[in-house]
């Protein structure tokens, strides 16, 4: 019997992945979450969760942040990223942040449990068509994500507000907390980022963006 744990906020694509381990593994525990902090969450009460399926771009987990976080917090349970994105430098910096297999949502429930099997033998897992084009993730890139692993999801996103020009204020309101707890988070933020300014501060989370354009959801 396998424990494994869905996180992603598509219904349909989530139903989809509950069918193929449904039908290959019936006798597994199977738990959800449609977010970051509801995934942490669970994984904090199961921590001896086989299987980790984690969509790369659901609420809280905007680019990396989800994969590294969790990396940083359960180290020994396996992630596979779930992604509409099929591009060969998103595969590659995921695999080398951490990821055990990355899973594009466009595979057959055939080829998913193919992976799924795989990861729970052990094994790293991504698309035959993308094995000998994956690249490394730089030193300096696993540096970067060390010091982003450090931020808690709320500090997470204030800095992605901060990188749209949102006044402390504005994000205040958003986030139904006062302007002096914001101001509390960006002092936070720059020490642990070790940057002195928000343009700095910017310009590290923007490096270790998956897409240089607005932040998309897949």
């Amino acid at each position: 019997m396998y424990r494994f744990h869905v996180a992603d906020d598509h219904p349909l694509f989530r139903n989809a992945l509950l069918e193929v381990i449904k039908q290959n593994y019936p006798d597994s525990v199977v738990s959800q979450s449609m977010d970051l902090d509801g995934t942490i969450r669970d994984l904090e009460h199961n921590n001896e969760t086989d299987l980790l399926l984690l969509d790369l771009h659901m609420p809280g987990s905007q680019d990396l942040f989800g994969l590294i976080t969790v990396r940083e917090k359960f180290a020994d349970i396996p992630v596979a990223i779930i992604s509409a994105d099929e591009d060969v430098s998103t595969i590659s910096r995921a695999m080398g942040h951490g990821a055990s297999g990355y899973i594009p949502k466009s595979c057959s429930p055939q080829v998913i449990h193919q992976a799924i099997r795989s990861l729970l033998e052990g094994n790293r897992w991504v698309p035959d068509d993308y094995r000998v084009s994956l690249k490394p993730v730089t030193s300096e890139e696993k540096d970067l994500a060390a010091k982003i692993a450090t931020l808690t999801p709320q500090q997470y996103r204030v800095l992605c507000y901060l990188r749209e020009g949102w006044l402390n204020k504005q994000i205040g309101y958003e986030l139904g907390v006062t302007e002096a707890t914001i101001k509390a988070h960006i002092t936070a933020i720059f020490r642990k980022l070790g940057t002195t300014n928000r343009t700095q501060a910017v310009i590290m989370l923007s490096k270790m963006s998956l897409h240089n354009e607005q932040l998309s959801s897949s």
